[in-house]
């Protein structure tokens, strides 16, 4: 499969908003290096919305750059881009390129070749540092668009009993296999390719999800249906002045709002099904 990189100057201010706004566009990652936002997509899946992306992008005075990306080079790009990521001092988030944590603490070892979900990206690590609090050990959950599969790795190393790995990619999907081998976690992670609609039935004691505001809300109704009473739903992909309709949105579907937390203007939402 053949990537296109979206190259776009801009202010970082700017290049939050712009994350946010092309996250509702089927781009899979996204890396801001020295003014530059560079946003990475299918090139299959690109031609389907670059009209309207190019549009978005005018109202915001700005243009942007497709860059051809060849799927073997995939992984040289995130070499020279993808840094280790510390969180707290409790947890390690590393390509197997990177050095090993430091003895005590735990690790997390992820390729993550074409797949959204490296650790460095604000949303991911608000809901990895929230999952260390969360006391999952023996619990059942669901990762919700799960990309690399690296937030269910590390709710497994933290003891969770099992999670399903939902995520409409098939690349995503093939990723997140092979992390979980890697990390020793396969017999408790289930990969499972498709959308929400595979989780229908289902129940989980807690669910993440790091998608973005528009699915989120669309999905909301799904999540609730699937967690137990007294299940823990924690949410991130999207900016503060998302949180008002993500609160409410839970709200209406019995889930309480327990706590949010911000890094870098992305925000994580935890709520609590009553």
């Amino acid at each position: 499969m053949d990537y296109i990189a979206l190259h776009i100057a801009c202010s970082n201010e700017l290049a939050e908003i712009l994350t946010a706004e092309l996250a509702d566009f089927p781009f899979e990652s996204f890396e801001s290096d020295n003014g530059t936002l560079k946003a990475y997509i299918p090139a299959e899946r690109l031609i389907d919305c670059k009209e309207q992306v190019d549009c978005m992008l005018s109202d915001y005075g700005v243009t942007g750059r497709y860059i051809a990306i060849e799927t073997q080079n995939w992984n040289a790009v995130w070499e020279s881009n993808f840094p280790a990521t510390d969180v707290e001092g409790r947890l390690r988030i590393r390509a197997p390129f990177h050095e090993p944590a430091p003895e005590g603490e735990m690790e997390v070892v992820v390729m993550p070749k074409m797949a959204f979900g490296t650790g460095h990206h604000a949303t991911t690590w608000l809901i990895s540092r929230a999952i260390l609090d969360l006391d999952v050990a023996g619990r059942n959950g669901l990762d919700m668009g799960s990309g690399t599969g690296v937030l269910a790795i590390v709710a497994a190393k933290c003891g969770a009993a099992h999670l399903d790995a939902v995520d409409i990619d098939d690349w995503a999907d093939a990723n997140c296999r092979e992390n979980i081998a890697a990390n020793g976690v396969a017999d408790r992670i289930c990969p499972m390719l498709g959308d929400v609609r595979r989780i229908a039935g289902r129940s989980y004691d807690f669910i993440l999800a790091n998608i973005n505001r528009n699915i989120l809300l669309a999905d909301m109704p799904a999540y609730a249906a699937t967690l137990v009473a007294g299940g823990d739903l924690l949410m991130s992909g999207f900016l503060e002045a998302d949180v008002p309709a993500i609160v409410t949105a839970a709200a209406e579907q019995g889930m309480t709002h327990v706590a949010t937390a911000e890094k870098e203007g992305w925000m994580m939402v935890h709520v609590r099904k009553a």
